[in-house]
């Protein structure tokens, strides 16, 4: 795909959509994690692109004899429960139903399916205090929107597909975290680091276990008000954000104490360069000594 061909994504076209779509999305990451087996970094709550939406893929029931998987069809608009063993269970979202009527729906048709509802059942990390029963607010599904959203995703995940094959060491999937709903793929040099302190959440002390350069892609959120594209290392290296980023437009910005480059999705968008794999030539001048060999 060209880059001129990307769709446009402007922030404040799909507001209640942006809001509606990760909830339900976090309640399908949610199940996720709740029935699958733990892997590191957090690996087993992820969700993926796929063919027809954003997918959990196999999630392992009855001790493995069987599996579930768990799909957003935006073609059909239908959350979708596949299984091994059983009928496919189709949640329509066709006539806008809103968070609490559609999670009323989802539990009542997991059971019998294997797969556990034993999670905190209250959105993560949002400005939404209430359980999902009971969020009425939100039921807005803007089709095409959510298309556009799909497809740029769909073209960031083959990119950071390709990107993710050029390094033999430790490196996650290429998946969503479905809390910021950020596309990532992550780099890990192999270097065990020190305990993070007891403030910490459980969350961060297994994410940062390592050390590690992070690549992604965001929708964006209050702060930033656009979608983006971010790396950041852990822990960052000194005089990191002293550096040159390429290509043009990109910037380094402050994140919670550590420098972060950004580099718009409108900037990708819009440039005029023929040349597919942007993302090659989006790297920072790291001088020799700092020797922060994941991110090359």
């Amino acid at each position: 795909m060209n880059s001129k061909k990307l769709p446009d994504l402007p922030f404040e076209s799909w507001n209640e959509t942006r809001i509606t779509v990760p909830i339900i999305l976090q309640i399908i990451g949610k199940t996720r994690l709740a029935s699958s087996p733990r892997k590191n970094h957090w690996w087993n709550i992820t969700l993926y692109v796929s063919p027809r939406g954003f997918s959990t893929f196999n999630i392992p029931v009855n001790e493995g004899i069987d599996s579930v998987e768990i799909a957003f069809n935006i073609a059909r608009k239908a959350v979708i429960i596949s299984q091994s063993a059983g009928a496919e269970i189709v949640i329509s979202l066709a006539q806008n139903p809103t968070i609490a009527d559609f999670y009323k729906e989802y539990t009542s048709k997991l059971i019998g399916t294997g797969l556990s509802i034993d999670f905190v059942e209250k959105p993560f990390d949002v400005d939404i205090e209430k359980p999902f029963n009971s969020i009425t607010e939100y039921h807005h599904f803007d089709w095409n929107y959510i298309e556009k959203f799909w497809k740029i995703m769909q073209w960031n995940n083959s990119i950071f597909q390709e990107f993710s094959g050029r390094f033999y060491g430790k490196s996650c999937p290429v998946h969503i975290y479905w809390h910021h709903l950020d596309l990532v793929v992550t780099r890990f040099s192999g270097k065990k680091l020190p305990p993070m302190d007891a403030s910490a959440r459980v969350l961060e002390k297994d994410a940062y276990s390592h050390e590690q350069i992070s690549f992604g892609f965001w929708i964006g959120d209050k702060n930033v008000q656009e979608p983006m594209y971010y790396s950041y290392s852990y822990p960052s290296p000194k005089g990191i954000d002293d550096e040159i980023l390429l290509p043009e437009g990109a910037k380094w910005q402050d994140s919670n104490g550590s420098p972060m480059a950004l580099l718009s999705y409108e900037t990708v968008k819009s440039s005029a360069t023929q040349e597919r794999l942007f993302w090659i030539s989006w790297k920072v001048r790291i001088k020799p000594e700092q020797n922060v060999q994941i991110g090359k």
